[in-house]
């Protein structure tokens, strides 16, 4: 199992992706007039450009090849191998783009729900590993609004055992992020954040504005 103590060793690490390729395509998604198909391919290209910064600290392990001239030193994917967790339903939108650049990954899925009520999640389906322990895991979900799913989802999987987790948000919130660092206190694993942007606030219903909407209603449609 993980490590727990009385604080995380290293606050939540949260880096907002400086790019104008990032910034271009996120406008696009902003856009009200944006439909689905053009949605699920500006978001699958901006999730691959997010998970190019996510991944710095991918672990490795020196290897040697032949190639065909000489023989090279270099570096390979350690394993065991990174996890790729999408949150279900909207995180499944951004699983292609982050498969594009791990395909190697493995792939594990995590529902939940958040009651528009009281803002709560709660887990209704899982399909991981038993034991997470030593693994890295990247989890996927657009939105960081309330930061409730994404807190329960982490420490979901702490206690599966993973020991370095990086979520990748298309846009964030302030109180969501505040939110995460307050909940998950008593975890002491490195947590980290990339995203393409951080916006103003939540409005009353706990959107993010300016946001972008439902992303998993712009994604495959409102069901």
């Amino acid at each position: 199992m993980a490590r727990r103590g009385a604080a995380n060793v290293v606050p939540m690490q949260v880096h907002v992706a400086d790019h104008p390729l990032i910034a271009h395509k996120l406008t696009l998604l902003r856009d009200e007039s944006t439909d689905s198909p053009t949605f699920r391919r500006l978001a699958d290209e901006l999730v691959t450009l997010l998970a190019y910064e996510a991944t710095r600290n991918v672990r490795t392990e020196s290897v040697e090849v032949k190639t065909p001239v000489a023989r090279a030193h270099g570096v390979r994917l350690a394993k065991p191998r990174p996890l790729v967790v999408p949150i279900l339903r909207a995180g499944l939108g951004m699983l292609e783009g982050m498969q594009r650049l791990l395909p190697t990954a493995e792939v594990g899925v995590l529902g939940m729900v958040r009651n528009e009520e009281t803002l709560e999640a709660s887990t209704y389906a899982e399909r991981l590993p038993d034991s997470l322990v030593g693994r890295q895991c990247y989890v996927l979900d657009p939105m960081l609004a309330t930061g409730g799913t994404l807190a329960a989802a982490i420490d979901f999987l702490v206690r599966r055992g993973a020991d370095h987790i990086t979520v990748i948000c298309l846009l964030a919130a302030p109180e969501g992020i505040a939110r995460i660092e307050r909940e998950l206190e008593h975890i002491d694993i490195p947590v980290e954040l990339v995203t393409a942007g951080l916006d103003e606030r939540l409005n009353e219903v706990g959107y993010i504005v300016p946001g972008l909407g439902d992303a998993g209603d712009r994604l495959y449609g409102v069901v």
